[in-house]
């Protein structure tokens, strides 16, 4: 047996043999396969005796995205559907990806000489075999009809012999023998005629079934090249504008380079993106149809602000090991090392939330307030865009940490958040857009480990208002779950009901998390959600999937349809073709090593100027990590925990001196003694934030923390003297 990754040219110069491990599902991981390259078609097969009978499964070259990952891995994207395979070594994966290229552009060179030339020859195997299967299908059919064609006119020749020789007969005795050879001739033609008629309809059925097959083939291939037609000329102004800026401000550019490190500005269509076409979907290369990407690279440009990170460092650690002794603790009480952190706080994970702060300034314009509803849903799904591959644990913020974000050059908000609480951890947070919006927060996260996973559960309500309408929407986010936690590769999942009401209007909007299962047909990562009125009557529906994309359709009519489940009614919608709400963007290069961050959060931690102390880019154990330096970070990580637990311990021995001060005060009464003192003792009754407060929501009477100003006037003054010392 040939050992694993070893490969073999075979008898074509197309051909192209070996072993790789291809990924499977997340019980059994990468499992050994025979790969077989050959005329353009990479075909797989568990064993190499399998060859001669069973193919597992068979990739066309022609139409693949073949993308190199990290040491010894591909990843080969077709059809919507990705194989991810890994070699045992560089040099291996390195043959192997130069014969796949190599195969791809033979096979790409082959289908552009069948477009010019119009010879069939050069096909794909896969369609030129169908296609000759539906023609040899159709000939069958044809042929049968020629029989039946035959037999009828033999048959219906005799009957017309027999009615003659009735009409001639001149002695009655003879007849009955006439009439039944008569019955029997015509009984045989009745049967041909119906198998004539049957052979006919299943001709018709056949051919029509192909017809319409092949006018979707050509309707789709019309499409192909009306986007690409429409693409090239997106890609030819996109060129033109960007040639135009850089020879109005080459200074800047130049600026911005040299502050960013190595960027490549030669790159002018990195704001593009292909999308492999899908069975269902007639689009092939799709160009975003809003500039607000390019608008943040050229900004992002000129600002100076950084593209990229060091990257993560190799370190191996069991999880495992640390963690089973802390099944059923809340995740904040597990002592956990940085190697399962990302570098950024959780108050900077939750600014990240305004990723795409665009679909806000675009919902501010609306004036429906039902499709600024619909753009405030799409908003709340978008938050979660950017968890699909964030497995890292953010750092808990210490008490009276902040992280300050100021937009306003760029996008017009700026967003001041700040930790309120240490146990239960939560956190506050307020933004202020000049593009007509305001949004705030408070979230408190709780969390349980379960040995398989871990449920991460936030607590809270968002708010969001609209200047120039009043319209204030509310609401809250759903269950984020991490698998895997003892074996296999970890991912997350969100699952659970989003409920968004207008308070002025009384809208409402269901949004529904559909969690992943193995079992299901259903795309995963799936949302589905509804938009209704204060009736109740239902005026959009939603759909898409919250790592991709978000679509809205108008309801123009709907009907109740007994076609649940054991006979409930159910509402059936006609709606119009449904229009893009939201798009998630590509990640920057080299993304999977710089803990798969986008482009907003590559900035979130940059240092800047002028910012509060207890700012979250300036704690060491976050900069050290970034930096790569784990073992230190470790150690500042220590350091400051345990600067926090005594710092608490001395907030909790004040509180109980004074308790015992006023006891012994007969001026002060013992219950409004009691009542201003937790129970347990915990300081979230002691400690007040520097820059929130507590107040009672006037229509729930609900008390959360709300921003009461003073801190961007505190920046402007660089006064800073209030703010405690954290680090």
């Amino acid at each position: 047996a040939s050992r694993p990754g070893a490969a073999a040219h075979g008898p074509g110069p197309d051909t192209y043999k070996g072993w790789l491990f291809k990924w499977t599902n997340y019980l059994k991981g990468y499992q050994r396969r025979w790969f077989v390259l050959r005329n353009g078609l990479l075909s797989y097969y568990r064993t190499q005796a399998e060859m001669a009978h069973t193919c597992r499964g068979t990739i066309t070259l022609a139409t693949v995205h073949i993308e190199v990952g990290d040491t010894c891995h591909l990843v080969l994207t077709s059809g919507g559907r990705s194989y991810h395979l890994k070699a045992c070594s560089e040099g291996e994966c390195q043959r192997w990806v130069s014969a796949l290229q190599q195969a791809k552009a033979n096979a790409t060179q082959m289908m552009h000489q069948s477009d010019d030339s119009g010879d069939e020859g050069s096909v794909s195997q896969p369609d030129r075999s169908l296609t000759q299967g539906a023609l040899k299908t159709l000939a069958t059919k044809l042929d049968d009809l020629s029989t039946c064609n035959e037999l009828i006119g033999k048959h219906g020749a005799a009957l017309q012999r027999s009615l003659s020789e009735l009409e001639d007969l001149r002695s009655p005795g003879d007849g009955a023998d006439k009439l039944k050879t008569i019955n029997e001739r015509a009984t045989l033609f009745r049967i041909t005629s119906n198998a004539m008629i049957n052979a006919c309809r299943d001709f018709v059925d056949l051919a029509e079934a192909h017809t319409r097959r092949w006018q979707r083939a050509l309707q789709y291939e019309r499409d192909q090249r009306r986007h690409l037609e429409e693409t090239i000329e997106q890609l030819a102004k996109q060129h033109n504008s960007l040639e135009r800026a850089w020879r109005e401000t080459p200074s800047t550019h130049s600026q911005g380079s040299e502050q960013t490190g190595d960027v490549d500005t030669s790159d002018d269509n990195e704001d593009v993106e292909f999308f492999d076409a899908m069975e269902d979907s007639t689009a092939f290369i799709t160009v975003p149809a809003s500039n607000h990407t390019q608008r943040s690279y050229s900004l992002q440009q000129r600002r100076g602000r950084r593209s990229h990170i060091p990257d993560k460092p190799n370190y191996s650690l069991n999880l495992w090991s640390i963690m089973k002794n802390c099944i059923g603790k809340e995740l904040s009480k597990i002592p956990m090392p940085v190697n399962f952190n990302e570098p950024l706080s959780m108050l900077q994970r939750l600014t990240e939330d305004l990723e795409y702060s665009d679909l806000l300034d675009r919902a501010a314009l609306c004036s429906s307030a039902l499709q600024q509803l619909s753009l405030v849903a799409a908003f709340s799904v978008s938050s979660y865009s950017t968890t699909v591959h964030r497995t890292g644990k953010p750092f808990n913020p210490l008490l009276g940490e902040t992280y300050e974000l100021d937009r306003l050059q760029e996008y017009g908000y700026r967003s001041i958040c700040e930790q309120v609480s240490h146990h239960p951890p939560a956190a506050a947070h307020h933004v202020t857009s000049q593009r007509g919006w305001t949004l705030w927060q408070e979230i408190t996260i709780d969390s349980k480990f379960r040995g398989k996973y871990i449920s991460i559960m936030p607590l809270g309500r968002i708010h969001l208002v609209f200047h120039s309408s009043g319209n204030h929407y509310v609401w809250s986010k759903v269950t984020s779950t991490v698998h895997n936690i003892i074996v296999g590769k970890l991912w997350i999942d969100q699952s659970g009901d989003i409920e968004i009401v207008n308070r002025r209007t009384k809208d409402t909007c269901h949004l529904k998390f559909s969690p992943y299962s193995y079992f299901s047909r259903d795309i995963p990562r799936k949302v589905t959600g509804v938009v209704a009125d204060s009736d109740g009557v239902a005026h959009y529906i939603l759909s898409g999937t919250w790592d991709g994309k978000m679509e809205s359709a108008k309801i123009v009519e709907s009907s109740r349809d007994c076609g649940g489940s054991e006979g409930k009614l159910k509402t059936v919608y006609q709606t119009l073709p449904p229009k893009l709400l939201w798009k998630k963007y590509p990640l920057p290069e080299n993304a999977e090593n710089m803990y798969f961050f986008s482009s907003l959060a590559l900035t979130l931690n940059e240092p800047e100027e002028g910012m509060a102390p207890t700012d979250s880019r300036l704690r060491p154990d976050q900069r050290l990590m970034e930096a790569g330096l784990w073992d230190e970070a470790n150690a500042q990580k220590q350091r400051l925990e345990e600067q926090q637990r005594l710092e608490r311990r001395r907030r909790e021995a004040q509180a109980n001196l004074a308790v015992e001060e006023s006891k012994r005060d007969s001026n002060i009464c013992p219950s409004l003694v009691m009542k201003s003192v937790h129970p347990s003792g915990q300081e979230a009754e002691v400690y007040q934030p520097l820059w929130f407060e507590k107040r009672a929501d006037s229509e729930t009477g609900e008390s959360s923390y709300v921003y009461r100003g003073g801190y961007w006037e505190a920046k402007e003054k660089q006064d800073w003297a209030q703010c405690p010392t954290i680090f």
